[in-house]
């Protein structure tokens, strides 16, 4: 559901390989506009993060004023704040705010970060 922010750009595909240790107990900014920190580029002002968090580890994560956000669970159990998660489970987010997400088990989590 993230559409370019321009019609008519060239169809392409980008596929990169982020290993676990780069993911494990931290957030690891897989994709965004301008492809920094090693991301795939994504035609839209989103900056998409992934995480594998341990039981009882957390990361945070901060939205400034005028972005939203979006966290799915993709694997596992996960606390947001004081919200239980389970596998499936999504949340929408307003900024500003700051989340903090904890594994409540090994859980894998997406995070979108979105103007």
């Amino acid at each position: 559901w993230i559409l370019p922010e321009t019609a008519g750009l060239e169809p392409s595909y980008e596929q990169k390989s982020f290993p676990d240790e780069e993911k494990r107990d931290r957030l690891r900014l897989v994709g965004s506009r301008d492809g920094r920190e090693g991301s795939v580029t994504i035609h839209r002002d989103v900056d998409l993060y992934t995480a594998l968090l341990r039981e009882g580890h957390s990361v945070s994560h901060t939205f400034p004023p005028g972005r939203k956000g979006w966290v799915q669970v993709a694997q596992g159990r996960a606390v947001l704040n004081d919200e239980q998660l389970h596998p499936g489970d999504g949340v929408a987010i307003q900024g500003p705010a700051t989340i903090r997400l904890s594994g409540a088990s090994e859980a894998e989590l997406l995070l979108f970060d979105m103007g």
